[in-house]
């Protein structure tokens, strides 16, 4: 099969691809949920979905700092990359010996159509046509929070971070009713200080498990920055795992809403 991937680049490869190497943790879930735990060879050490299954599969190192050794060792007839998650200088040099699917998903539409993409290099086109009805369908359920509210939604403490508008979590905080007060930044994934975030008057910040781990432990410094907003830790995989993990992280999300709702009626 020959095909242009989600950031325009064209490769050709043995179809149904019968080895597969995925370099993208949420992507390793989806391949699994699609049926292919055969067909997967190797994974990163950040690929921990499906528990039970992966730790079955080789890891070829890091999503930044792979092994192309490990890769090549494997044979694969595809190797599945993204265009944030991985270096683009290593999946270029990777490219050179093997046909690489960089993915690209920034918003909840460009997940889906990640998925459907998938499917289709992977001779998995009805299973993934299944998953993105489903997931579509779940999300037009949600009931969302009552009251517009300003949001901050916190990735990492040292230097502080957020997101900006165009990335998936921003999707994700606009399909739960937020407004995420710095949308307006350039970077996907802005540095702020701390007296952007007094200054941004925000209602909320949620704070969140991955990549940094927050807890409520970091309650008191975000209390004594914006000592009206209330902070609360949310599961940073059901805002950030594209792919088949928005199955669940509808009705995580529908929970959350609940628990801001309950908050702001405080």
């Amino acid at each position: 099969m020959t095909i242009i991937d989600e950031i325009g680049n064209s490769l050709t490869f043995y179809f149904p691809p019968l080895r597969i190497v995925s370099l993208v943790p949420s992507i390793t879930e989806l391949l699994f949920d699609l049926g292919l735990e055969d067909e997967i060879v190797g994974i990163t050490k950040f690929c921990i979905h499906p528990i039970d299954k992966v730790k079955n599969k080789l890891i070829v190192g890091g999503t930044k700092n792979f092994s192309l050794e490990k890769i090549l060792q494997l044979n694969p007839d595809l190797v599945i990359a993204n265009k944030e998650e991985n270096q683009q200088q290593s999946i270029m040099e990777l490219s050179k010996y093997v046909p690489v699917y960089t993915s690209y998903v920034n918003d909840f539409d460009s997940a889906l159509n990640m998925i459907e993409n998938i499917g289709l290099i992977t001779d998995r086109k009805i299973q993934a046509t299944e998953m993105t009805s489903k997931i579509e369908n779940l999300f037009d359920e949600l009931k969302v929070v009552d009251f517009k509210k300003k949001v901050i939604y916190m990735i990492w403490k040292q230097p502080f971070m957020t997101v900006g508008k165009n990335t998936f979590i921003n999707s994700m905080i606009e399909k739960i009713g937020l407004i995420n007060v710095f949308a307006n930044k350039e970077s996907n994934y802005p540095e702020i200080s701390e007296s952007e975030i007094i200054n941004s008057d925000a209602d909320l910040i949620l704070l969140s498990t991955e990549p940094y781990k927050f807890s409520e432990k970091n309650f008191p410094k975000f209390n004594e920055l914006l000592p009206n907003a209330k902070a609360l830790v949310v599961n940073g995989e059901m805002f950030s795992w594209y792919g088949s993990r928005m199955q669940l992280s509808a009705s995580y999300l529908q929970s959350l809403i609940y628990r801001i709702n309950d908050l702001i009626s405080e």
